[in-house]
């Protein structure tokens, strides 16, 4: 009963026999040709050079596969056995097209290389365990193949994308990440971090009550957060103006909005109320210096002018929460 249920469903890769091999190693290039042409094709608008990268890896990939076709023919005829990677335990396995849908384009480079790679040792393990000359010949060369694809995507990146268009397609990129997640979360951390500065400040000096605070904290915090998502969702759906998904683009802006509010309101937890409000203090120095530096590494805003606009409108807006706690 024991091993019965502990029994894997997969099959050891030791087991596989020439035939299988050969059906795994088909299904696999086909695999990665349709992965280099859905990246090819979500590319294509953006970044049309790096997308002719991928649809000529895409052809080299057809050309492996058309090779282990013949091969399988003349070996064993035309009915291929139906084998995938998933079918095989230990194997290496590739992500469903919908966790690839939003990769980045340096993402879809590194996730290349890793693929090149580990169908580099997958052939050569397969090549261990033939005993025909004729396949494992064809197997030692697709691995030598594999192993060169590194070269062979340096070079198609060479002739398709050289270093300007290279440095346009990042700079796009780049420019996307901006307008899709840096903007949004700087806003919300701006709005989370500043506007919440006079209700918590308010309420700490008003009761001198720790607890009573940090809940006046949490649901400004959380508040703010949940209508700066919806708002940033909403008023843009990014078609036409470029800044890509509403959805990503809310996220963004909610939870830093949340984040900036629940810094400060996180030390009145501690009991003692002079420990709590200068910490909190301190963490308002560190958020407000933290935006001035986003600004100035993504935005391009002078340091120190971004510094002085954050540093006094936040000054000023903690100054009139603690005003009117005392009164």
């Amino acid at each position: 009963m024991l091993p019965r249920f502990f029994r894997s469903s997969k099959r050891s890769f030791k087991s596989l026999s020439e035939q299988e091999i050969l059906a795994l190693a088909i299904a696999s290039e086909e695999d990665d040709a349709r992965i280099y042409l859905a990246y090819a094709d979500q590319l294509k608008a953006a970044y049309p050079a790096s997308a002719k990268v991928f649809e000529d890896m895409a052809e080299v990939e057809d050309t492996h596969r058309k090779s282990l076709i013949e091969l399988h023919r003349q070996r064993f005829g035309e009915r291929i056995p139906l084998i995938r990677r998933e079918h095989v335990n230990g194997f290496y396995e590739r992500k469903p097209d919908w966790l690839r849908a939003n990769l980045s384009l340096e993402a879809m480079r590194q996730e290349t290389e890793a693929m090149e790679e580990q169908a580099y040792r997958f052939y050569v393990e397969a090549a261990k365990q033939t005993s025909d000359a004729s396949t494992r010949q064809l197997l030692g060369d697709l691995a030598l193949a594999e192993q060169g694809h590194e070269d062979i995507a340096k070079m198609l990146g060479d002739k398709h994308t050289p270093e300007d268009v290279k440095h346009a397609e990042d700079e796009t990129a780049r420019r996307q990440f901006v307008l899709t997640y840096v903007q949004p979360g700087l806003a919300g951390l701006m709005d989370g971090s500043v506007s919440t500065l006079a209700p918590i400040f308010a309420a700490a000096f008003a009761t001198q009550d720790t607890w009573q605070t940090f809940l006046v904290g949490l649901s400004a915090s959380v508040g703010a957060g949940i209508s700066m998502g919806f708002t940033e969702a909403a008023h843009d759906d990014g078609k036409i103006s470029g800044r890509g998904s509403p959805i990503k683009r809310g996220l963004a802006c909610g939870v830093m909005t949340a984040l900036g509010g629940l810094g400060h309101a996180l030390p009145y937890l501690i009991p003692q109320f002079w420990t709590a409000t200068i910490t909190a203090a301190v963490i308002v120095f560190f958020e407000l210096w933290a935006i001035a530096f986003i600004q100035n590494r993504y935005m391009e805003t002078p340091f120190l002018r971004a510094a002085f606009q954050v540093v006094v409108g936040g000054g000023l807006v903690l100054a009139a929460g603690i005003l009117i706690g005392n009164g």
